[in-house]
């Protein structure tokens, strides 16, 4: 990825953070769609986080890029199969499918964005720079991550209905119960896997910019 160093640091650390967080909600939650829900952010989450290291820490290619192409390839068939037999949203998964997909168009870029020696990534800024993507692409995902940002964002700040949404992103609400394996309850309030979610668009958003 293009940019600073720094920039690069601070996606890493957002982006394990939130798969991080991801992998705490999915062992709270019981099997079924939102425990694949919560995995599926968990590998964005960690896919992100590598990707983001800067190229003079890890400089992944060769074997790198066609790896978390080949990864997030599968994530995004995986994310469109369940939609027709666990009831779920269309909506949460074709998100999903469009997130991974996403992430396979960055794989790709990094693989043909510039020489081995890292030129044109993290921490080369301004030196032989090499465009990875193609610009009506990576124009259009950032146009949706942009807008699936502010939307997300405007629904954080608008209270919900009385009776409605407090179980939107989770099957239990907040105070767990009987079957809350660890102690977990607190990882599927549905206001922190929303904040999961946002996190990860801002961090897609960010790596886009640096095509």
């Amino acid at each position: 990825m293009h940019g600073p160093p720094l920039a690069g640091w601070l996606l890493v650390a957002l982006c394990a953070a939130t798969g991080s967080y991801c992998l705490l909600r999915m062992r709270g939650e019981p099997s079924g769609r939102l425990r694949r829900a919560a995995g599926a952010e968990a590998l964005m989450g960690w896919g992100m986080a590598v990707m983001a290291v800067p190229v003079a820490a890890l400089d992944p290619r060769p074997w790198g890029p066609p790896l978390l192409a080949a990864v997030f390839g599968v994530a995004a068939v995986r994310a469109l199969l369940p939609a027709r037999r666990d009831g779920g949203p269309l909506g949460h998964h074709l998100h999903h499918a469009v997130g991974a997909s996403a992430m396979v168009y960055m794989a790709l870029a990094m693989a043909v964005g510039g020489p081995a020696g890292g030129h044109g990534h993290a921490g080369h800024a301004g030196q032989d720079r090499v465009p990875g993507g193609v610009p009506p692409l990576t124009g259009a995902l950032l146009v949706y991550f942009a807008a699936y940002v502010v939307w997300s964002a405007t629904r954080r700040l608008v209270p919900a209905a009385p009776g409605g949404g407090a179980g939107a992103g989770s099957e239990a609400g907040p105070g767990g119960g009987a079957g809350d394996p660890g102690g977990l309850a607190w990882s599927r309030r549905p206001e922190l896997a929303e904040a999961c979610r946002l996190s990860m668009g801002i961090g897609m958003f960010a790596m886009l910019l640096t095509l």
